[in-house]
């Protein structure tokens, strides 16, 4: 079996293509073509409008005797949709086109007659002038005359609208610009406004922020100051001062410990309350008989005795020592040495 889709066929050695028999087709013979309808008509017979676009089966042949500049011209046959009436139309190669030809006529060909008219007005002028000198001066007069009577027309509309408008051209350019002059002055002063807010606004917060520098500073050192004048060593006993740092239970801690103290032993600024803890040893009233021994001890004995007197009265002040404590202990061990030596 041979391919069913075969590009090149066997031809046998003793081929003679002149052998083979030619149809003879008639010149006129027509063929089935699928086309559109080129424009608009309308059926003669029933008046059904055909629009431009309408697809047909139509059938096509060659005119015979009939060439344009050696093309061939076809003819194509269609039928009506409603009444089945067969319609003709050939090309026209001379106008690109499509003519009518048989069974309908084309709608919408106003537009074509006027073109064709002008033509052929045109060509009739152009055939005298060639054969007429005179004739070719006239025609100028009469386009000139036309020419001039077209302006005085147009002017005279141009008066009219103006008349009626009253528009002032001028003065509406006049009044554009100034306003758009104005618009830029208006944007240049806003612009300045704005800079010149800025500014201040700038300088303002500078002097607040060095006026606030100087109030910190200024306080500071009169702080500073009242602290060195007002602050001793011996203060953190007596006065309380509570520190930020510390929250509110550790400060009311401490201040229920020194009430405390001062309850049970009191106030180191007082003198009354540490006086009342001191005691005095007061000498024994004892007679001694004299004897030679004891007279030349006498005058050693008044010494010490002075010497004791002189150092129970430094005792009866009570001294405080470096750290803010008073040494209560000591002041009765050396009463109590004086005392021993006086005897």
């Amino acid at each position: 079996m041979s391919e069913r889709k075969v590009l090149n066929k066997y031809y046998p050695p003793d081929f003679d293509p002149s052998k083979i028999p030619k149809l003879k087709l008639p010149k006129d013979r027509q063929y089935v073509v699928r086309l559109m309808a080129p424009f608009n008509m309308r059926c003669k017979t029933c008046g059904e409008y055909i629009y431009k676009g309408k697809k047909f089966n139509a059938r096509k042949e060659t005119v015979q005797n009939e060439l344009y500049m050696g093309l061939p011209i076809f003819r194509f046959y269609i039928k009506c949709t409603r009444c089945l009436a067969e319609i003709t139309f050939k090309t026209d190669p001379e106008n690109t086109d499509y003519a009518m030809e048989h069974g309908a006529t084309r709608n919408f060909q106003a537009e074509k007659l006027i073109e064709e008219e002008e033509k052929r007005i045109q060509e009739e002028r152009e055939e005298e002038e060639l054969n007429n000198p005179m004739k070719v001066l006239e025609n100028r007069t009469k386009d000139s005359k036309m020419e001039m009577e077209v302006l005085e027309n147009l002017q005279e509309l141009k008066e009219l609208n103006q008349r009626q408008a009253q528009v002032d051209f001028e003065g509406m350019i006049d009044r554009y610009r100034e306003l758009e002059k104005r618009e830029k002055e208006r944007e240049k002063e806003e612009d300045e406004r704005e800079t010149k807010e800025m500014l201040d606004r700038a300088l303002v917060k500078r002097l607040r922020d060095s006026d606030s520098d100087s109030e910190k500073e200024e306080e500071s050192s009169s702080s500073q100051s009242k602290k060195s004048s007002t602050d001793k060593p011996t203060d953190i006993l007596t006065i309380d001062k509570p520190t930020e740092a510390q929250g509110t239970s550790t400060g009311g801690v401490k201040r229920a410990k020194v009430e405390s103290w001062e309850r049970s032993v009191g106030t180191l600024g007082g003198r009354g309350a540490l006086g009342s803890l001191i005691v005095r040893k007061k000498p024994a009233a004892t007679f001694i008989k004299p004897s030679p021994v004891a007279a030349v001890a006498a005058p050693k004995s008044q010494a010490d005795s002075t010497v004791s007197t002189a150092d129970s009265k430094n005792a009866s002040k009570p001294v405080t020592t470096q750290n803010g404590s008073s040494s209560l202990s000591l002041l009765g061990a050396y009463s109590d040495s004086d005392s021993n030596d006086s005897e």
